[in-house]
């Protein structure tokens, strides 16, 4: 039998149950995003003061909070704004990184010495200090958060994308199409992008999950989105003063960050040990 038919049955969903637990969790996630209504029908913003600081229960799966709001209702209703501020952090990391990568591979020279330092000091800031000096720039809000988020990782991105544009621009068809009289911004968008593009691609699904992680950070030290909005990290900050007490109100949502956080990760594995079998 071949071996890349061998390979491609590893990928047998059935004997990965890690990686189907991870699917339908994400599954689950994005449909709380999308339709939270399919999960609950409990107001997240308006809490009953009866049942306040109630622990979980059938009625109450994560417990209330200190104003007698469903927990569960808050985590559910916050996927769409905490996956939204993810989404697009990932995207600015992605097209603002690529480009840089691409243009300094594919250029060379003066800009890539100097774009390539501009990286390495990126590098060496701490993703989560850089985000926070992006955002005390910006002002508060998810939008910022995302934006900030997406500017510490876009290092990353420019440094993948130029060494994938370094192998393909010595490649024969790129030098057959220069040769050809073909300029240089079609040779990036027909040979070079395409050829570079999936290593880049893997990096994103890579760094989704470490995105979720910043946004519920940069959302607990209270810059995202204004109260009484949920948000993951939000949540987590809001239950502090009450783990004595009320342990579900910051465990339970942080619970759900973390098992999101692993999934993704699981799934981006799966997906760049796949990359790397087929290369």
């Amino acid at each position: 039998m071949p071996d890349s038919v061998t390979r491609r049955r590893t990928w047998s969903l059935p004997r990965q149950p890690g990686l189907v637990l991870s699917a339908v969790l994400l599954a689950a996630v994005l449909l709380a995003a999308v339709a939270p209504g399919v999960f609950t029908g409990q107001d997240p913003i308006t809490g009953v003061p009866a049942e306040r600081l109630r622990a979980p229960s059938p009625a109450h799966l994560f417990g209330t909070d200190e104003t007698g709001r469903d927990v569960f209702a808050r985590v559910v209703h916050g996927a769409s704004l905490s996956l939204r501020a993810t989404v697009l952090a990932v995207l600015v990391a992605l097209v603002a990184g690529a480009a840089i990568g691409l243009l300094a591979g594919f250029r060379g020279g003066w800009l890539d010495a100097v774009v390539m330092r501009v990286v390495d000091v990126l590098q060496a800031v701490p993703a989560i200090l850089l985000s926070l000096a992006v955002v005390t720039a910006l002002g508060f809000g998810t939008t910022n958060v995302a934006i900030a988020v997406g500017v510490s990782n876009l290092a990353a991105f420019a440094r993948l994308m130029r060494a994938e544009v370094l192998r393909v621009r010595s490649s024969v068809f790129v030098e057959s199409a220069r040769a050809s009289g073909v300029r240089w911004p079609g040779v990036l968008a027909r040979h070079v992008l395409p050829n570079a593009a999936g290593p880049v691609l893997v990096l994103a699904t890579l760094t989704f999950g470490t995105a979720v992680l910043e946004v519920s950070a940069l959302s607990f030290l209270g810059f995202g989105a204004t109260p009484p909005t949920p948000e993951w990290g939000a949540l987590v900050a809001g239950g502090r003063n009450f783990l004595a007490t009320a342990w579900w109100m910051t465990t339970l949502p942080g619970l759900t960050v973390a098992a999101v956080v692993l999934a993704t990760n699981r799934l981006s594995r799966a997906l760049d040990g796949e990359r790397s079998e087929l290369r």
